[in-house]
């Protein structure tokens, strides 16, 4: 059993210092999906920093972290979120460009609207999505045992959990604990089923994130009838 950690919306100026700390202790490698905009504040630039230097990957995680980009309709808005993101990340960003878009907890065509999906391609990013998110925001004492129940059925699994959310990272170190009393060992690489587009490539499967109707696909995945 391998488990990829990957952390999403950071950074934080509490709860980042605390993931790295642990990290840190167990000899674990992860990937930070930043929220780019959060860069401009020289403090999170500094922290951003901080994790990179200490060995782990950084990720595009969007400009602002706004509504997913298959939701999108406006045709500029993708370079804002996905370029201008990119840009301010700047050598901190890992070589492969990595690019987690926003999917407010599922994986689906709302991930990316065709527009936002030229631009990957064109910037040859690679697209890293997510195994299991367990609702470490919405109840932090269980987040554990889902993600291991996940895990457990699978030789390889990516994880992602927020290090910005508070009580959620309390978890982590038992986590870790858990994989690794049950044999399972942690990579900082993510598998490839998670992986629809590497380096503007795109796998068999990367037109399921993709929508061509955005305003459609918003009013589905906000429950609204359409007349």
């Amino acid at each position: 059993m391998h488990v990829t950690l990957t952390f999403d919306n950071g950074p934080d100026p509490e709860e980042t210092p605390k993931v790295l700390a642990i990290l840190e202790r167990y000899g674990i490698r992860a990937t930070f999906f930043l929220v780019a905009g959060k860069l401009r504040d020289p403090a999170m630039r500094e922290m951003a920093v901080r994790t990179h230097a200490a060995g782990h990957w950084i990720g595009n995680h969007t400009m602002s972290h706004g509504l997913p980009l298959g939701l999108v309709p406006d045709p500029d808005v993708p370079a804002r979120e996905i370029d201008d993101a990119q840009a301010l990340l700047g050598e901190l960003s890992h070589p492969d460009r990595l690019f987690r878009p926003n999917g407010k907890g599922r994986v689906g065509r709302h991930l990316l609207s065709r527009g936002a999906m030229d631009r990957v391609v064109a910037g040859r990013y690679t697209v890293a999505l997510w195994g299991v998110m367990p609702r470490d925001g919405g109840d932090p004492p269980g987040w554990p045992g889902r993600a291991m129940a996940y895990c457990e059925a699978r030789e390889w699994s990516s994880v992602v959990v927020h290090d910005r959310v508070r009580g959620g990272m309390g978890f982590l170190e038992p986590f870790i604990e858990m994989v690794l009393k049950r044999g399972g060992s942690f990579r900082q690489e993510s598998p490839p089923d998670v992986i629809p587009i590497h380096r503007g490539v795109l796998s068999p499967w990367a037109e399921m994130i993709v929508n061509d109707d955005p305003a459609a696909r918003a009013a589905a995945f906000f429950g609204e009838v359409r007349p």
